[in-house]
């Protein structure tokens, strides 16, 4: 399977971010599709800013 047919991003996290982005309740009511293009680029920089503080984490860990 390539890396196209598989998700980034797993479903617990798409939808924890979108609960701390306050957009969970378009998601569970009208789908991914109904929500702003703004709020979905915002919630890709919450998920890379999470991801960059969790690498700085397993850094500090690892020296």
């Amino acid at each position: 399977m390539g890396r196209r047919n598989r998700g980034l991003m797993s479903e617990r996290l798409k939808y924890e971010l979108a609960k701390d982005m306050g957009v969970l309740d378009i998601v569970q009511s009208e789908g991914w599709g109904s929500v702003p293009s703004r709020d979905c680029g915002n919630l890709v920089k919450l998920a890379i800013e999470r991801a960059e503080r969790s690498l700085q984490t397993d850094n500090r860990f690892q020296s």
